[in-house]
């Protein structure tokens, strides 16, 4: 189903949204949540970054049929969250807002830790060194 568009018919022509456009929602939802240090784009997404290219979609994964829509996420959990609380809050959230902006029915957000970040801690190695 990849690069596919959603075709909705609505007698007076028809509205197309790509896998991109659900892509970069879904971007966006999942960093809104508290506790989400970041997403992680895994190596051909890094290569792109490195290229100088930054994706909205960046650590996200769809599949987008004619009126549902799959999503896989990989994130990076800030150091000291919870983290089933934080991708419960991820996949609602995502879910919310592809169907409340696209009309589409999400069956399925599926979310991937990548990672922990330690953030303020590797600052303050970094402090201890330069003292």
């Amino acid at each position: 189903m990849a690069n596919e568009v959603v075709k909705i018919e609505d007698g007076m022509g028809s509205v197309r949204i790509g896998d991109e456009v659900v892509s970069m929602i879904a971007g966006m939802a999942a960093t809104e949540i508290e506790g989400i240090a970041g997403m992680s784009g895994g190596l051909v997404e890094g290569i792109a970054e490195l290229l100088g290219r930054n994706y909205l979609s960046k650590g996200v994964k769809v599949e987008v049929g004619e009126t549902e829509a799959r999503v896989d996420l990989y994130i990076i959990v800030k150091y000291g969250e919870r983290i089933p609380e934080v991708a419960i809050s991820v996949q609602e959230n995502v879910k919310n807002k592809i169907e409340e902006f696209t009309g589409l029915t999400v069956v399925e957000v599926n979310v991937y830790v990548q990672g922990i970040d330690f953030g303020n801690e590797d600052k303050k190695d970094e402090e201890r060194k330069i003292r």
